[in-house]
């Protein structure tokens, strides 16, 4: 019972960080210490991938149809002003922009997986980049409400490939674990004038891919340590992670212009003190 309780805590808390910029690597790492794992622990390794996935799952059902719309697959349309027109025809967003958004940290990761696996996790490096990321939200926030830089695309279909493109080579900061992919990636699109719900959005869509190649590397090199014994302790922390990352999804959406890039850098300085104090002292 004791391993099943640790399920859900564990599901809620990767639900809950996985697509905030808050770091889902520190508070697993904090969440795994307080709760006696340790870290080489290889089911939990394996157990971190199984709820990883749930999260995926989770944004794919949120973005479905923007996502059937990217693949060809829907055939949407709607009528301004008595004339029926195609929404894929007045798009701009494409898969052009999703590649240009994830290849670069993909082909990082790939080039430095050995290094982020070694060193990257561990607890110094994560104390530094949860107190950097927060540093880098507030400064980008400050820029842009400052009117330092202005905001020129409204929505996600605004996103030019430029922008795409450096908000890709941005997202490459999320390698340093504790930084946050979302918060690298949200934060790097306001810096180059997207909205705080564009930065958002295409952060959110290029989650899927990006942590679907990741997920699934990681899930063929683990999947063995998946065995009838611990599947309940599996599938608890699966079904627990999916209900609560859908649920963060929506919520944040919804409530997206309440919760300002301040309030998580600040989150994120008090996670970093509790780091020190429970894990590093």
């Amino acid at each position: 019972m004791g391993d099943l309780i640790n399920a859900v805590i564990l599901g809620i808390i990767e639900g809950l960080t996985e697509f905030l910029p808050v770091s889902s690597s520190g508070h697993m790492i904090l969440a795994n210490k307080l709760l006696g794992y340790r870290p080489d622990n290889e089911m939990i390794i394996s157990f971190e991938i199984v709820i990883q996935l749930a999260a995926i799952l989770a944004i794919a059902l949120v973005y479905r149809k923007r996502i059937a719309s990217l693949l060809g697959l829907s055939q949407e349309t709607e009528t301004i002003k008595g004339f029926s027109l195609n929404k894929q025809s007045r798009r701009k967003l494409n898969l052009v922009h999703i590649a240009l958004g994830i290849v670069p940290a993909l082909g990082m990761a790939y080039l430095l997986k050995d290094i982020i696996k070694g060193e990257g996790f561990n607890q110094t490096p994560v104390l530094l980049s949860l107190v950097a990321g927060g540093i880098y939200m507030l400064v980008a926030e400050w820029l842009v409400r400052s009117g330092r830089i202005r905001t020129v695309s409204d929505t996600m279909d605004d996103i030019t490939y430029k922008q795409a493109l450096i908000i890709g080579l941005l997202q490459c900061l999320s390698l340093w674990p504790g930084y946050s992919r979302s918060g690298s990636t949200i934060a790097g699109g306001m810096l180059v004038g997207t909205s705080y719900k564009a930065a958002a959005d295409f952060s959110f869509l290029m989650a899927i891919p990006i942590m679907t190649v990741a997920t699934g590397y990681e899930l063929l090199e683990n999947y063995k340590l998946i065995k009838g014994d611990n599947l309940p302790f599996f599938i608890v922390g699966f079904i627990v992670s999916f209900i609560t990352a859908w649920l963060v999804i929506v919520l944040f959406l919804k409530n997206i212009q309440r919760i300002r890039l301040k309030h998580f850098a600040i989150y994120r300085f008090v996670l970093a003190a509790l780091f020190w104090l429970f894990i590093m002292r």
